[in-house]
């Protein structure tokens, strides 16, 4: 088996690295990751310019793009053979609720997913990310798990790994998206020139986190492990839409 990684936090992450020491045990690993943070970079690919792919050691190479870019030039051209699998991660954080929606960790599973590769996105999720092993041992299980049992071909995996030892895990738990409060203000500040600048807020706080969510789980000291989709289409609106839709010239 050979497995691409990916991850949003650039190539010599810990979590990145501790999660390709696990995966060697299984599998012939390649590391295609971005060369720099690129946190929040969503599914964004880079059109305007050509990418520079940089070998640093055998089986690691940093991209200047974004994690999109890394798993396209790695599955389309980059590697030979071509991966079976995409893994992206560990995130460096959670990726819950809206978390998925700018998340350059869920988006490079997404690009696997895009290109007809097994996907899955796992996230470490706390601030101070200290227990990467526990990650990495969750993420063997479940490439354990898909090898026997392979996932369906529209389905991502969105993993979220409370950050405790191994041993104070309590299992794994099968959990939808939940929701967040709207984002915190932006920060608004001067550049040295006294011109103003803005930062980004915080995101908000949980709103709909109660039991199902991947927040819930993740408190009560679950793996969360969230199925997600690739089409986005809201089927059971399409009746009602074509009521609304303006009456104009028959097509």
């Amino acid at each position: 088996m050979h497995i691409l990684l990916c991850n949003d936090d650039g190539y010599s992450a810990r979590g990145l690295t501790a999660l390709a020491d696990a995966l060697r045990r299984l599998a012939d690993v390649s590391i295609v990751a971005p060369e720099r943070d690129r946190s929040g970079a969503s599914n964004s690919l880079t059109l305007e310019r050509p990418l520079r792919a940089t070998e640093i050691d055998k089986g690691v190479i940093k991209v200047d793009g974004t994690p999109t870019d890394c798993v396209h030039l790695a599955v389309t051209g980059l590697l030979d053979p071509e991966p079976d699998m995409v893994l992206a991660g560990i995130n460096h954080g959670a990726n819950m609720g809206d978390d998925i929606l700018y998340s350059g960790t869920v988006a490079a599973a997404t690009e696997g997913r895009f290109l007809g590769l097994p996907a899955v996105a796992i996230s470490l999720a706390s601030t101070t990310h200290r227990h990467f092993e526990t990650a990495a041992h969750v993420a063997v299980s479940l490439v354990e798990n898909i090898q026997s049992k392979p996932l369906p071909k529209d389905t991502i995996l969105n993993v979220n790994v409370p950050d405790v030892p191994l041993h104070q895990l309590r299992g794994y738990q099968a959990t939808r998206l939940g929701q967040r409060h709207k984002a915190e203000p932006v920060v608004k500040s001067l550049d040295p020139r006294g011109r103003e600048i803005f930062w980004v807020g915080p995101a908000g706080p949980e709103q709909d986190a109660g039991p199902g969510t991947d927040f819930y789980a993740v408190r009560s000291g679950y793996v969360s492990v969230t199925p997600l989709q690739i089409d986005l289409t809201r089927y059971d609106a399409l009746d009602g839409l074509l009521q609304w839709l303006p009456k104009g010239a028959e097509s």
